[in-house]
Order: C-alpha cells, then sequence, then structure tokens
C-alpha cells in the first residue's frame, strides 16, 4: 500500500522545491481522506501560562496529544500564518514520553502540510534554545513559524509525574492569550485531526536530514545556536581568563534535565573548564527521581555542596573546599540559582544586580546601555530600586514571560517605544534579557560571571565574591527581606474560597493597624498592558504595608494536580546595621500576620508550607 504523503494534484512547485498552495485547505499538501482521524474532545485542555500540563498517564491516553496538537495547528493557521512555507521546530527537556509524543508531532505537522521540521538531537531542546532557534537558525526563507516544547518545566518527570506541551510564536515568545485561548476553544470542539498513520519512525540520535516524500525532517544539534547567540552576547574570553584564575572554582547542577549539553557546550567546549565543573547534567527521562527545580529545597546536593541548608542558612563543612560559585537549572533549563560559597542569591536581589551592572555585559554596552527593567509583581521591589536611581524605564506585570515579551517587542512588533535592551525576571528562579523571548538559565548564569570577571580585574589581587557583590549592593540601596511559602497540593475549591474571601474584604483591610505595620493600601493586582492595551485582573491579592513591605497572595494552577497557595513576604531595611540577619527572623513578624490575613489554616487545614524559599 502506498503509505507515503501524496501532494494535492493541483499543487505547484518552483526551482527551490518548495511547494505553493493557494487556499489554506490545498496548502495541507496531503490527500485528506487518508489523514483525517475522527475524534471526540477531550476535557479540560486549558493550556496556562506555560501550556498544557498533566499527569503523564492522562497526555498517554488515545487522541489526547493529537487533539491538543490539531486544536493548536488550527489557532496558528486560523491565526493567519502559513505553516506551509516556514518551518516548526520540536524538541522538549527528555520527560518521560518525549520521544514517542515527538514522532506523533511529526507525523501530523507532516499531515497538515507543514514541509519542514528542524528536531533537537535525541528529542532534547531546552525551551530558551528553541527561543533561540525560532529567532536565530537558517537563512530567511526557511525561518521558523513557530514550536512545539515538549516540558513540564520544574514539575517532576517519569510515568506517575507531569508532562507538559507548550507552542511558541515566529518571534520565539510563549503563545499570547489570544493564541492560548483559540487553541482552548478548538479543543472543545473537534471532531478530527490529521495525522500520517504511517509515518516511518525518524532516528533522533543522528544529525542530519531525512526527506520523506516532500517533507524535510533535520534532526539538529541541540545547543549550537543557543551557544553561538550567548558568545555574541558575553565576552567568553575575559570570562575564560577568570574562570582560569586558581582561586576561583564553580559547579553548574543540570538536575538531570536537559540543561547538561549546554553546560558542557559553554562551560567545557567554549570556556575550557574541566567536566566535574557540570554536575548531574546526563539527562533522564525521570531526572534521576528528584524534583528539577532550582531552589533551596529541591537542590539538595548543591546547597549542601555550598555550605547550606534548605534555609538558606550556612553550615559546618568540616575540612571540605566548598566552591566559590554555584548554580542550578530545571528540567527544560529557563530557570537559574545562584549560589556563593555559603551564600544565597535570592532571585529578586539577582535580577536587581544584573540590572545594576548590566554594562559590563557587551550585548547591552554596546547598544548604549541599559533602557527598561521589569519584574513580575510578587518579585521584590530590588530592582525597582536601581531603575530609579539609573533612570530606567520599570515596569511590574503579572507573572508570566509573555508579558515581558510584549515590552520587549513594544518598538519592533508594535511601533511603540522602544525599551531595550532590558532585562527582567521573576521571583521563581527566572531572569533573562531581550535577546530571546524565553527565561534563559544559562544567560543568568554567565552574567554572574561577567559581572565577578568585571569586579575581579587584577588576578593578584583578592576574588571578590559573590557575597561581597551583594552586600555591597544591600550597603547602597538597602535590602529587601523577602520569602515566598508555597502551600503545595491544597484543594482547589477551599483555595479559591479563601482568595474570594480576602478579595472581598481588600476594601475593609485599608487602614487597619496590625502590630507595628499599617495597611496602606490592599486591592487585587490587574495590569493594564502599555504595550497592546490588554488588560489582566485578578493576578494577586495585594496588602501594602505603609513602610513599603508586602504581603501577596497568588493561587497557582500550572502544577499537574491540586492548586498551590503562594504566600509572598517582603521587608525593606535601609538600616544599614540590619543588613544581615536572618530572613525567617526579619520577617517573623509580617508571616503571622500574613497568615492571620489569609486564615489558611481554617481553609485548607494547614499553615505549614511545602516549600520556603
Amino acid at each position: 500500500s502506498n503509505h507515503h504523503l501524496r501532494l494535492l494534484p493541483d499543487r505547484r512547485s518552483n526551482q527551490a522545491g518548495i511547494t505553493m498552495g493557494n487556499d489554506s485547505t490545498k496548502s495541507r499538501g496531503v490527500d485528506a481522506e487518508e489523514l483525517e482521524i475522527p475524534t471526540t474532545p477531550w476535557e479540560g485542555q486549558k493550556p496556562g501560562t506555560s501550556g498544557l500540563r498533566k499527569k503523564t498517564k492522562v497526555f498517554m491516553q488515545e487522541h489526547y496529544l493529537e487533539n491538543f496538537v490539531q486544536s493548536t495547528l488550527n489557532a496558528v493557521v486560523d491565526s493567519g500564518t502559513d505553516i506551509t512555507t516556514g518551518t516548526l521546530v520540536i524538541g522538549g527537556d527528555g520527560r518521560y514520553h518525549n520521544d514517542v509524543a515527538i514522532q506523533t508531532i511529526i507525523a501530523m505537522a507532516a499531515a497538515n502540510g507543514v514541509r519542514r521540521m528542524w528536531v533537537g538531537k535525541d528529542g532534547l531542546l531546552s525551551t530558551p534554545a528553541v527561543s533561540a532557534i525560532i529567532r536565530e537558525r537558517g537563512p530567511q526563507w526557511q525561518s521558523a513559524f513557530g514550536a512545539f516544547i515538549l516540558t513540564a518545566s520544574h514539575n517532576p518527570g517519569g510515568p506517575e509525574e507531569d508532562f507538559g506541551i507548550k507552542f511558541n510564536c515566529k518571534n520565539g515568545e510563549p503563545a499570547p492569550e489570544k493564541l492560548t485561548n483559540a487553541i482552548f476553544e478548538n479543543t472543545t470542539k473537534i471532531e478530527s485531526y490529521r495525522k500520517v498513520q504511517k509515518m516511518p519512525e525518524i532516528d533522533l540520535s543522528k544529525v542530519g536530514t531525512t526527506e520523506v516524500e516532500g517533507v524535510t525532517v533535520e534532526i539538529i544539534d541541540s545547543t549550537e545556536a543557543h551557544v553561538a547567540l550567548l558568545k555574541s552576547i558575553f565576552d567568553f574570553p575575559s570570562i575564560k581568563a577568570f574562570l582560569d584564575r586558581p582561586d576561583f572554582s564553580m559547579v553548574y547542577d543540570s538536575m538531570h534535565g536537559v540543561n547538561g549539553p549546554y553546560a558542557k557546550a559553554v562551560f567545557v567546549d567554549e570556556l575550557g573548564q574541566d567536566v566535574s565543573v557540570c554536575m548531574n547534567a546526563v539527562s533522564k527521562d525521570d531526572f534521576n527521581g528528584g524534583h528539577a527545580d532550582p531552589n533551596l529545597t529541591y537542590a539538595k546536593e548543591l546547597v549542601a555542596l555550598m555550605g547550606l541548608n534548605a534555609k538558606g542558612e550556612k553550615i559546618d563543612v568540616g575540612e571540605k573546599s566548598i566552591p566559590s560559585f554555584g548554580a542550578a537549572a530545571d528540567g527544560d533549563a529557563d530557570r537559574n540559582m545562584i549560589l556563593g560559597s555559603q551564600f544565597f542569591v535570592t532571585p529578586s536581589d539577582s535580577l536587581a544586580i544584573i540590572s545594576d551592572n548590566a554594562d559590563c555585559i557587551p550585548f547591552i554596552s554596546a547598544q548604549g546601555g541599559l533602557k527598561g527593567v521589569a519584574r513580575s509583581m510578587p518579585t521584590s521591589g530590588a530592582v525597582d530600586l536601581v531603575a530609579k536611581k539609573r533612570g530606567f524605564d520599570l515596569f511590574e506585570t503579572p507573572t508570566g514571560w509573555k508579558y515581558f515579551g510584549n515590552l520587549m517587542d513594544s518598538k519592533e512588533v508594535f511601533g511603540g517605544k522602544n525599551y531595550t535592551p532590558f532585562i527582567c525576571g521573576e521571583e521563581s528562579f527566572g531572569t533573562g534579557s531581550n535577546h530571546i523571548r524565553e527565561k534563559d538559565g544559562i544567560w543568568a548564569v554567565l552574567a554572574w560571571l561577567q559581572i565577578l570577571t568585571a569586579q575581579n580585574p587584577d588576578p593578584s589581587k583578592p576574588l571578590v565574591t559573590v557575597e561581597d557583590i551583594v552586600q555591597k549592593h544591600w550597603k547602597t540601596y538597602g535590602r529587601n527581606y523577602y520569602c515566598r511559602w508555597d502551600f503545595e497540593g491544597v484543594d482547589k475549591e477551599k483555595a479559591t474560597a479563601m482568595m474570594e474571601k480576602m478579595r472581598s474584604s481588600t476594601g475593609s483591610n485599608a487602614g487597619r493597624t496590625m502590630g507595628r505595620y499599617t495597611v496602606a493600601t490592599a486591592d487585587d493586582f490587574t495590569y493594564h498592558d502599555p504595550v497592546d492595551g490588554s488588560v489582566a485582573a485578578k493576578q494577586g491579592v495585594r496588602f501594602l504595608m505603609a513602610d513599603g513591605s508586602r504581603i501577596i497572595f497568588r493561587l497557582s494552577g500550572t502544577a499537574g494536580s491540586g492548586a498551590t497557595v503562594r504566600m509572598y513576604i517582603e521587608q525593606y531595611e535601609p538600616d544599614e546595621s540590619k543588613l544581615n540577619m536572618v530572613v525567617s527572623e526579619a520577617l517573623s513578624e509580617l508571616v503571622a500576620i500574613a497568615l492571620e490575613l489569609c486564615d489558611i489554616k481554617t481553609f485548607c487545614g494547614t499553615e505549614t508550607p511545602t516549600v520556603i524559599t
């Protein structure tokens, strides 16, 4: 039987062998009867801020992944994208079911008329690398129209754990709300999907091109495009010279996620460091049974190696030598944690310090210096103080990288004000700049190394450490004491009721005095996007104190099951004699007030968090 793709007879080909279609049905380019597979909608396929995440077993159900992929491709075509002329990028973080899902997507894309695909070697592509590939790779006539990324980010992987899929658009950013709404709408009424049923399995282990009847599937080096971009942003020779100092040592924990090949490509191949710098660098489909989330709780091995406990406090390591610098990545390599010797840098402080020192990054100084900075609303106000002093445009956005993407594209895409070069970040260990449209873990690590390089111009002088840099920053700007409590796996209905009660009583809380604090304003954060005019409401309940301290509550839905209540506590301290308090002590009174304000014990039966960051 002839199971190859058959181009419709009325399609024309030009010299370059690109098939031209006129209307959208013809541009699908394959014999429709053979490929239409009837299906019925699955409930609950609503993508969150970073795509659709569910238990792996849910994704393994018949038609589940297929329904979502077809709904996405239909939404992309309906938005005016011609998927028959551009390239589709496909890759994931290597979690269980990644390889099977990739073969499904290849066969479906082919049946939908996609003529060229770039797939990461072994099916692996980090989330930042996908954004870089979409934006940077290949000649103009091959440029990518988008990507399917198979990841559930920092959620655990394996047959009993989580799986996820998200779509990124043609400038490398995660699908905006307009598109995710259209995708969800499509999932509720889907009747069939297209798939080449007998598509030969593509060997993902070898770099090279496979032609299957008019469809080109190219297995690409996973790291090449991203590493080339990073080399154009940072001064690699100066960083290498710094790393070679005998009094400096570092370790980078990839937590058995997708980051391993990238860490090796940058630190071993480009910067000439010993392979021992790359810790847990072999990608595993269950992240070696760990939780690939770079924080003090889950990156236990690295945190202990750096001489700290899960609270970020110093521990006695005896005679063991501690590396000068430590970093960790999550499953899909878009997040980062930065550590000095026995010193934890909070993501909020990291964002402020990178922004304050951005001029040492060639990509930024070459464009006349930093113009714009942004943080998600729950992130501490440390970067605000830097922006105020240095005259940067400052934005406070809801959680979700797409809001930063709009600000980066303000001039280029929307014809508005130019805010680039632009640096942004979230308290949830995500930091990045306008070099791509995703957060980028290895970018943040290199930014810190570039800052350390700049602060250590003379190798004969004592090492200026990570802790020295942070302490100097606090002396200049004051310190934002900060913590986040996560209550994971709580009952969604009860948690929602708790949020509603706080929401409805924000008015009556304004002006209320609690201990030494007075609530100046209480509200539910609403964001008016200055670039596209869209409005995002109900983004988190905020209690803003008269002295600048803040208490924030958010209900998060991206985890695989159950809901997570996040409680954020922040206390600004300008007094130089109080810059080195224990965080839990500095915040104890505010924490007690926060627990009283939300009454989580009554609603959810606990006031003991799963994770404290």
